[in-house]
């Protein structure tokens, strides 16, 4: 989904976010739902929602291995407030002694939220873009 030379890379750890810079000490590690943040060396921004996964970390490298992933551009956060809606009435309604179907419900309402979360922050820097059609926010914004 992704490729290219970094400055750094923030990820959401299961043991809290963590940040990546060049020439990190290596260290492989779970991801929880969350937010992956890239800045670019010319400092712009790329935010992807991801669902869960691993990374391996090496002092050149970082590469995330994510259950579900979205680039926030691409978010559509009525179809993802569609799917959150649905998650939550499968939990209302209960489910059966089914502890792998609990686990699916509970991770589509995890994934769908997420999804909203990042979708619904970077949802200013989208309209911008397209409204300027520049990939840059307006010089008087800070």
């Amino acid at each position: 989904m992704f490729s290219q030379q970094v400055a750094s890379v923030s990820l959401p750890g299961s043991e809290g976010r963590m940040g990546i810079l060049p020439n990190h000490s290596a260290l492989l590690t779970t991801l929880s739902f969350g937010e992956v943040s890239v800045w670019h060396t010319d400092g712009e921004e790329e935010h992807f929602a991801i669902g869960g996964g691993y990374a391996e970390v090496q002092p050149d490298h970082v590469i995330v291995l994510a259950d579900s992933a979205e680039q926030a551009e691409a978010i559509d956060v009525e179809r993802a407030e569609q799917a959150r809606e649905r998650a939550e009435q499968a939990m209302k309604e209960g489910v059966t002694d089914d502890p792998d179907r609990y686990a699916a419900i509970q991770a589509s309402l995890m994934r769908a939220q997420i999804r909203l979360d990042v979708g619904r922050k970077r949802a200013g820097r989208r309209r911008r873009i397209m409204a300027t059609g520049a990939d840059t926010p307006p010089k008087d914004e800070s």
